[in-house]
């Protein structure tokens, strides 16, 4: 593993306004071209939450996924958010991770925000994934997801015996800010739990149902510190993940070696 430059993007998500939003966040990650390895928008960074958006749900062959791949090939990095996507019948909260290269992997939000009827639009995703870039293996997740830590629990990979099951998770959201307290709590509980890096990246502004949104993206290390957080304001940040330092936690304290052996459904 070498170190990996992780950028979060924590900006203002303009309400139904794809195109727009595509032109606001492209403007946004431009500068990082060549001085990141991946760069994480909010979740729904083309709409908001919202669940009228969803009788606007672009297809895999629309202009969002598109649009992702190219800042993929332009930044040399990959690109990582969440859309809403629809495929048949369904829509899905689809997260996807675009690569230079022209891969493209997606990850379909599980756990549904039932507070906020999301459960009744929305299709839930059925796999949790895991992906290997630039030496890291990645587990990306959505918003409500966070709640859930069963869900999230790092494991042994079966296909890498003594390993982990990743390195680094990430949650992209949009949390609101009179729910900030379990958002920053949980970022940490997942990090400290799992022997992983954490990155949340959550939007900020005022969307069209009046929710405001506090922000607090941040990068969490292995036991539970900040490096980086952000406040309530549009910003873009870079931090480097140190793979030295997370591997001698691991062998300093090998928590994993005693932990319980489960499957998902």
């Amino acid at each position: 593993m070498n170190d990996l430059r992780v950028s979060l993007v924590q900006g203002e998500t303009r309400w139904h306004d794809p195109a727009g939003n595509r032109d606001y966040y492209g403007d946004l990650i431009a500068p990082l071209k060549g001085a990141t390895d991946l760069v994480v928008l909010p979740e729904t960074f083309t709409s908001g939450f919202s669940n009228e958006a969803i009788g606007d749900a672009e297809t895999m062959d629309g202009p969002t996924v598109a649009w992702i791949r190219e800042q993929a090939a332009q930044l040399d990095a990959a690109v990582t958010g969440s859309v809403q996507l629809r495929v048949g019948d369904d829509v899905f909260n689809r997260m996807l991770f675009a690569t230079p290269d022209g891969g493209l992997q997606h990850y379909d939000k599980r756990h549904l925000f039932r507070y906020a009827r999301e459960h009744e639009r929305y299709a839930a995703g059925r796999e949790r994934l895991t992906l290997d870039w630039r030496g890291w293996r990645i587990c990306p997740l959505v918003c409500y997801d966070l709640r859930f830590p069963v869900y999230s629990r790092n494991r042994f990979d079966v296909e890498r015996p003594g390993q982990l099951d990743y390195d680094l998770a990430l949650y992209v959201a949009n949390w609101p800010a009179a729910r900030a307290y379990p958002w920053k709590t949980l970022l940490r509980a997942r990090a400290i739990e799992n022997l992983s890096y954490v990155v949340g990246v959550n939007r900020v502004g005022t969307d069209g149902n009046g929710i405001d949104y506090s922000g607090d993206s941040a990068v969490i290390d292995f036991i539970g510190h900040a490096i980086s957080e952000c406040t309530d304001q549009q910003v873009v940040v870079t931090t480097t993940l140190q793979a030295t330092e997370l591997q001698a936690h691991r062998e300093r304290f090998p928590a994993m070696l005693d932990g319980d052996r489960f499957s998902l459904e």
